[in-house]
């Protein structure tokens, strides 16, 4: 009995790494020295020409790009996706 609790405790464990490590997958742009904030999260997972834009316009300074940090104590800049114009009558 006690094998099958210590069994299934580690499957949960191994379980819930692999939800949060496909969760923490977006991509964030490193911003350098003199940058508002220490990451930019680009809004998606490729590192494109746009979202780098869109990061320096926000103040980052791009020196590299990472995996988002879910660390507190981490700086973020974000840039904010273009939602689709309506179409007014």
């Amino acid at each position: 009995m006690r094998m099958i609790k210590r069994f299934l405790v580690a499957a949960a464990l191994v379980a819930g790494a692999g939800a949060f490590s496909s969760a923490s997958a977006e991509l964030c742009y490193l911003c350098g020295s003199g940058s508002r904030c220490e990451q930019c999260r680009a809004g998606g997972s490729n590192d494109t020409q746009d979202a780098r834009k869109a990061c320096e316009a926000r103040g980052c300074k791009v020196s590299g790009y990472t995996s988002c940090s879910g660390a507190v104590n981490i700086k973020m800049c974000h840039v904010q996706k273009e939602q689709p114009k309506s179409c007014s009558r």
